[in-house]
């Protein structure tokens, strides 16, 4: 059994161990192929499995051998799934492993929005403090979380995960959700998707990147938003009209972003959100904890490992 990792560095840069996948066959592992290679590199490989790499019906047809597509991520649009489909190849999966760690990511953005950590510590570095007349200084407004209105957009795993964070901070939550009122926890209040951008303080997004959602934070949803409130983005960039929020940003429209995700990643040079103000962005890394990729390792190793022995699991290509 032929086994090709064609992107693994993002997953593994070294920090973690590749033998129990190695265990499971001839295993050829590539930190990163561009798309002109891939057909050289998965040739007579039976197993392929890929981060970001695009795994298309042309590359399907060219490689006969091809039994099965396992996708180092949640998101699986890199790959063509009705070819693959068409063609009996199992694709997987990683569902949930970066639930904890991105919850935390969005509230690594919140604190340091809220209390402004990063730019406090910079302030001090540059002797801000030791030239100060008093004990303490606060170079911007600082904001307490109780009380405050979070609404989170998108209530699967990471959004409730995010809800609890929030609640234990002694916020109250609002949820634009497909789920019903009564599988909702009293604590967690339903409310459409214009109210909660109309009235939270922060608002979280937790959606999946799809037709319908697509640039769903546009120029009207921000006119709907207090001034002083915050948006927060850690699920895809295209959820958001990117230039829309630097316009609202730098025209005080609202107060500030915290962006782990952009439409384009690496983001041009010219992304105007590189430059708004009161923007702060982290990139792509709220997935990307220890605790998370080994998660994701594991998964993914038991992901072939059940292909093998004939039941595949967490395949997002099964016709029923």
């Amino acid at each position: 059994m032929k086994i090709v990792v064609l992107d693994g560095y993002a997953l593994n840069p070294g920090d973690l161990s590749w033998t129990p996948l190695q265990e499971l066959g001839e295993c050829v592992i590539y930190d990163r192929t561009p798309s002109e290679d891939v057909l050289a590199r998965a040739a007579d490989a039976e197993i392929l499995l890929t981060n970001k790499t695009e795994i298309t019906a042309a590359h399907m047809a060219a490689l006969p051998a091809l039994r099965y597509v396992g996708v180092l991520a949640t998101g699986y649009n890199v790959v063509d799934i009705a070819a693959a489909r068409e063609r009996g190849i199992v694709v997987t999966n990683i569902p949930a492993y970066s639930t904890t760690s991105v919850a935390q990511m969005v509230f690594a953005h919140i604190l340091n929005i809220t209390m402004q950590v990063g730019y406090h510590s910079e302030l001090v570095r540059a002797g801000k403090w030791t030239t100060c007349e008093d004990f303490s200084f606060a170079a911007t407004p600082l904001l307490e979380l109780t009380g405050r209105k979070l609404g989170i957009v998108g209530l699967g795993a990471t959004g409730f995960m995010t809800a609890r964070i929030a609640l234990s901070f002694g916020m109250k939550v609002w949820a634009y959700t497909s789920k019903l009122r009564l599988q909702l926890p009293p604590e967690i209040k339903k409310m459409e998707l214009d109210q909660l951008f109309r009235e939270c303080d922060i608002v979280s997004l937790h959606c999946p990147l799809t037709d319908d959602t697509r640039e769903l934070v546009n120029a009207e949803r921000l006119a709907l938003m207090k001034p002083t409130a915050i948006l927060i983005n850690t699920s895809r960039g295209g959820v958001v009209d990117e230039q829309a929020l630097a316009d609202a940003l730098n025209g005080g429209q609202i107060y500030a972003a915290g962006l782990d995700v952009l439409s384009t990643e690496p983001p041009r040079a010219d992304n105007p959100l590189l430059t708004a103000r009161n923007c702060f962005i982290t990139p792509h890394i709220a997935w990307a904890t220890l605790a998370a990729r080994q998660r994701l390792m594991t998964i993914m190793t038991d992901n072939v490992r059940a292909f093998l022995a004939g039941k595949p699991e967490n395949n997002v290509a099964k016709t029923s």
